[in-house]
């Protein structure tokens, strides 16, 4: 595969673009908060002391594994036991302890990349010593036909719908991409982190449960569910990499505080997380038809909106190929607006465009933001 540079920081973090259509945040005004601060607080008025000295248990509270193993396995089809699970601040910590974990004793540290990509992850493996190999993704997701070079040692990807184009994997791309894990014995890294929306009455299960040959690290969060501030987030580990994983996390004393672990096991195990994924797919696909249509209605000559069948985010491409998408964003945070250029996702030649968070869109905000993307977007002739 062609050697790649690490990639470029994005010209400004996205904490200085508005809050306004930023892709990643959650609608944070629905959070349950009052049912959330009752499992808290039941958790931390008990302070029993077994709990507190819980602290030595790396992996987390057997409480939290169980109630996310009974909740992923109904609703991603995962296959696992809950020993196999690991509580972690974030998603971007466990792909640092699986990297660092997978690359230690290689002469070849090659990782698959999806082009375009979620370019914090691919910074993280470029730290843990990794060399990028981006392969293409069109709308059955990552090719891993078109890899060449040595064979990998991990493969990340996001199938249930791409970061940032939106595309769902197709079953034969899946099942190429755990062929290769398995006859290069590579890690897959699938992360799977906001599959929990899915607007297209078919949500498809997760990488994790087809696999046989104890190839997935399924990575999921609670970050986009409920809160960023919540800070949880869980690796679903192959069996061979559990201690390992678990080790390295230890011995850099990485955890979740054990109060917040076992609240967040009852307010899952009360039904409190199904009913708040119900009630927000049910808003979200609101917002990403509402998003779609206001992009039709104001944009249809300059913008190719993805497909939307899922997630927080919907990315939208330029029909002229020559736009400078980082001016427009620039121009569309003086304005108010927080959407990112496509092209900071990619490692080599981008397909300009912008990525928007459809989560707090109400179809107002919406309408105003497409018009304000019109204006900046004038068609070419």
């Amino acid at each position: 595969g062609p050697p790649t540079a690490p990639p470029a920081p994005p010209p400004a973090p996205p904490e200085q673009a508005p809050a306004a259509l930023r892709p990643g945040l959650p609608d944070l005004a629905s959070f349950p908060h009052a049912l959330w601060a009752r499992c808290l607080g039941a958790r931390a008025r008990a302070g029993r002391l077994i709990d507190l000295g819980q602290g030595g248990r790396a992996a987390g509270a057997p409480e939290l594994r169980a109630a996310i193993l009974a909740h992923v396995r109904t609703t991603r089809g995962v296959v696992a036991t809950a020993d196999q699970i690991v509580i972690v601040p974030s998603i971007r910590v466990a792909v640092d302890a699986i990297a660092r974990v997978a690359l230690s004793a290689t002469a070849s540290p090659v990782a698959w990349v999806e082009e375009p990509g979620y370019i914090p992850i691919h910074t993280i493996l470029n730290a843990a010593g990794a060399r990028l190999v981006p392969l293409p993704c069109d709308s059955e997701g990552m090719d891993v036909a078109r890899a060449s070079g040595p064979p990998p040692r991990l493969i990340c990807v996001t199938p249930s719908h791409q970061y940032p184009t939106g595309a769902d994997m197709t079953l034969r791309r899946r099942l190429a991409v755990l062929a290769h894990a398995h006859a290069s014995g590579a890690v897959v890294l699938e992360d799977d982190y906001d599959s929990e929306f899915q607007y297209d009455t078919r949500p498809v299960a997760a990488l994790q449960g087809i696999d046989r040959t104890g190839s997935v690290a399924y990575l999921g969060t609670f970050s986009k569910i409920l809160a960023p501030g919540l800070r949880v987030a869980y690796a679903i580990l192959p069996p061979r990499l559990v201690a390992p994983v678990t080790d390295f996390l230890s011995r850099r004393g990485i955890a979740v505080p054990i109060h917040l672990q076992l609240a967040l096991a009852d307010f899952i195990t009360e039904g409190h997380l199904r009913a708040h994924i119900r009630r927000m797919n049910t808003l979200y696909a609101q917002r990403m038809a509402g998003a779609l249509a206001a992009l039709r209605r104001h944009c249809s000559g300059v913008l190719l909106p993805g497909p939307g069948t899922g997630g927080l985010q919907l990315a939208a491409r330029f029909t002229d190929p020559t736009r400078d998408d980082r001016a427009v964003a620039r121009h569309l945070w003086s304005r108010g607006l927080g959407v990112s250029p496509l092209s900071d996702y990619h490692l080599g030649p981008a397909q300009p465009g912008l990525l928007l968070g459809i989560a707090s869109a109400t179809p107002e905000a919406m309408d105003h933001a497409a018009r304000l993307i019109r204006c900046c977007l004038p068609e070419t002739r």
